[in-house]
């Protein structure tokens, strides 16, 4: 695959089940980027929308990680925060093709300038 609209980071049978890597981006920030039990790949902006806790660290759930400083869930799908409380983290999409995990370029840019 040769599409600049999309970032290769590895192979998907790098990241385990119900775990989270980090990918560097510019200015500093990073990008979390998580598997679930079933396999499905998701990424958000590596900062909880509460206190900015690294989510990377958190306990991935079925569609959510829960953050590793004040316990908020957010959810991988949407990147806003479940039950009581109130916020959003930025997701980038993902997608993957031939055993390989791709985020969207341009949503990374976006969402950590």
């Amino acid at each position: 695959m040769n599409d600049v609209k999309w970032i290769d980071i590895g192979p998907v049978e790098q990241l385990p089940a119900l775990g989270a890597r980090t990918l560097p981006v510019q200015g500093g920030e990073e990008i979390a980027i998580f598997r679930t039990s079933n396999g499905s790949v998701h990424a958000l902006v590596n900062k909880c929308p509460h206190k900015q806790g690294p989510l990377s660290q958190g306990i991935v759930h079925d569609t959510s990680v829960t953050c590793p400083l004040h316990n908020w869930r957010i959810s991988l799908l949407t990147g806003e925060a479940l039950g009581e409380d109130k916020g959003c983290v930025p997701v980038i999409p993902v997608k993957i093709d031939g055993g390989r995990i791709y985020i969207d370029r341009a949503a990374t840019l976006e969402s950590v300038m």
